[in-house]
């Protein structure tokens, strides 16, 4: 009797527990972004290296604090590739990543199909937003914008435990406590 109830009890802590990873992983850690109109989408420009507010619209986002890569954001546009190509930085290497299923907008498989076809243009939309990971931004032919955090260069060094090298700049928690603090004033 007594390995019944040890049995049960293991298995009831084992589902309680996997229900709750579940949760946590899918829904739990994820907020819904709130838009502020002209800061939400930007491309890194050709002529200044730096991100520029593109004409955007249908704005949804969300994000976790728990990762710097759980970005995503879905949006449309009456801009057209061509003036955006001519303007502003291509991304390199573009992969979408998945994000949970529950925010229909982003498919990552989808636009990843669409960056391969040529439907799809994918630009960097802010270098270094967190140490280590770039802003991308994916727009379609027909105006349907995405996107999503991925590491660089930098970024994937620095997790995978590889030598960062003198290119990549030094982490925050890298630097002495007596640095000057690189944030702009308020």
């Amino acid at each position: 009797m007594n390995g019944k109830v040890i049995a049960i009890v293991l298995i009831l802590s084992g589902a309680i527990a996997g229900g709750a990873l579940y949760y946590l992983q899918v829904y739990g850690y994820y907020t819904e972004v709130q838009a502020v109109p002209g800061q939400d989408v930007t491309l890194v420009s050709l002529a200044t290296q730096e991100p520029e507010p593109i004409l955007y619209d249908n704005f949804r986002a969300i994000d976790a604090d728990s990762s710097p890569i759980r970005y995503r954001a879905c949006f449309t546009t009456t801009m057209t590739q061509a003036l955006l190509s001519e303007t502003y930085v291509a991304a390199t290497k573009p992969q979408p990543r998945t994000g949970p299923g529950w925010f229909d907008c982003f498919d990552a498989e989808k636009i990843a199909a669409e960056l391969e076809a040529g439907t799809a243009i994918a630009f960097l939309g802010h270098k270094n937003i967190h140490y280590g990971v770039d802003q991308i931004v994916a727009i379609t032919q027909d105006g349907r914008g995405y996107v999503w955090n991925d590491l660089n260069d930098c970024g994937s060094k620095a997790y995978d435990g590889t030598v960062v090298g003198e290119e990549c700049p030094a982490r925050p928690e890298d630097q002495p406590k007596d640095a000057p603090d690189a944030r702009p004033a308020d």
